[in-house]
């Protein structure tokens, strides 16, 4: 096996093609409701089957894609992907649609699992999953530009899922088991026993209803646009694309601020402004309100997105708390399209959307208190606490000067030291007398 790191370009691929029915899922939904003798309630409950295929995939695999071999797992779910979604697209029977769809979504969460094992195992994983979001954001809204002007039918977006993992497949040759997940040693979080286990699974719980209620609103997006805000499919796919574009851009903005403002601040705040968007989305009725609350919410969505993957990762370095918290998203995404429709159904879309908001608001705070607990606070300029006695035991200690962590490093808890009497007495002796006068006074070891 290899001694270095998997590279991350192979990583951001998989990570695109096995995110990306997610981001199609409104087009692909609505394109099973136009295409095929279908309700929009059985449309979104094929999507959300879709999902929960993948979401079973990472939940099966955790903690086996060591054993079984990163590549050939990838393959395996690549194919899986190719041939699921093709035989989706170019079949008009319902069940064969059905199981083409949940097959392909296994293959799609097979294609995560990996991808999330290794971005775990990167030296930054927030910049490597910054560069999946990227990726998949991209090529989400190239498929959105061009889907509606290829005429219509449910199977193109399946089509374009299962072409994407054909073009994908090559680069699983450079996957690889890094050394320093081989080699595991007691205390470090490459033991069998998951760590940090009850930030975890507030992580993976909170994630879940997360996810649930961003697509919720995502799953009938195009609804939306189509019958509430009365525009064209070419409108609303327009929409869609600058709105992923957007995503673009606030990906790159999350990439380049890095961890300076730790994760608990981009979540929480994030969050809450998110479920304003969507608040403002669910109530649209015509092209202005639509257009901002999508292509807010998308700005917004992939920055926080890539936090909560980053924070999933430094749980654990061999990604199991990553793919377990993966595969919740993938739960709640599952789920969304089928609850946005019932809502949606029952109460109507601006009903639909304040429900969401409120929860989303509701999940907030657990959110953020795990990103504190195992985060820590960034240490920025001027963050630095300064204490007497610290400063007097880092002086007198020739603390060397290269220990200085980097800005945006987690700050490191000041330890007090007690001063006995006999080191006041000494501090005492050189206020008054002078450095020279207390050459024989008690060194460093009586701090």
């Amino acid at each position: 096996m290899s001694s270095r790191p998997a590279p991350p370009w192979p990583l951001v691929a998989l990570f695109t093609a096995g995110y990306l029915a997610a981001y199609l899922l409104p087009t692909t939904v609505g394109r099973l409701d136009s295409g095929l003798p279908l309700s929009s309630t059985e449309a979104g409950s094929i999507g959300s089957a879709l999902l929960l295929g993948s979401a079973c995939a990472g939940f099966l695999l955790a903690a086996h894609v060591h054993r079984i071999g990163p590549r050939r797992l990838a393959r395996a779910g690549l194919l899986l992907a190719a041939a699921g979604y093709g035989t989706a697209a170019v079949s008009h029977s319902i069940p064969v649609v059905v199981a083409g769809a949940v097959a392909g979504g296994f293959g799609s969460g097979t294609a995560t699992t990996v991808a999330a094992t290794g971005i775990a195992a990167q030296r930054d994983p927030h910049r490597t999953s910054t560069l999946g979001l990227l990726g998949v954001s991209a090529l989400a809204g190239v498929i959105y530009l061009t889907v509606p002007r290829l005429g219509p039918g449910h199977g193109l977006p399946l089509a374009a899922l299962a072409l994407t993992a054909l073009l994908v497949w090559p680069a699983t040759g450079r996957l690889s088991t890094p050394a320093r997940i081989v080699t595991t040693h007691p205390g470090t979080g490459d033991s069998g026993r998951l760590p940090h286990t009850r930030s975890g699974i507030v992580l993976a719980a909170g994630i879940l209803c997360w996810s649930l209620a961003q697509n919720s609103l995502w799953g009938v997006s195009g609804r939306i646009g189509l019958t509430q805000a009365h525009l064209t499919e070419v409108t609303v796919g327009a929409v869609f694309a600058i709105a992923l574009g957007a995503g673009l851009l606030g990906v790159i903005g999350a990439g380049a601020l890095g961890p300076r403002l730790g994760r608990a601040l981009p979540i929480g705040l994030g969050t809450a402004l998110i479920a304003g968007c969507i608040a403002l989305s669910a109530s649209a009725t015509g092209f202005g309100t639509f257009a901002t609350g999508e292509i807010a919410w998308n700005t917004l969505y992939p920055i926080v997105l890539s936090y909560l993957i980053g924070l999933a990762a430094s749980l654990d370095r061999r990604g199991r708390w990553a793919v377990l918290v993966g595969s919740a998203s993938s739960l709640g995404t599952a789920v969304g399209p089928l609850a946005g429709s019932l809502l949606s159904a029952r109460a109507g879309f601006p009903a639909m959307g304040t429900f969401l908001a409120v929860g989303l608001l509701a999940i907030t705070l657990p959110l953020t208190a795990v990103a504190l607990h195992t985060g820590g606070r960034p240490l920025l300029p001027g963050a630095a606490r300064r204490r007497t006695s610290a400063v007097v035991v880092a002086v007198t200690t020739g603390a060397p000067s290269g220990a200085v962590p980097p800005v945006g490093a987690p700050e490191q808890a000041v330890v007090e030291f007690p001063l006995d009497s006999a080191a006041g007495t000494a501090r005492e002796e050189y206020d008054t007398a002078g450095p020279q006068q207390t050459a024989a006074a008690p060194g460093p070891g009586t701090l």
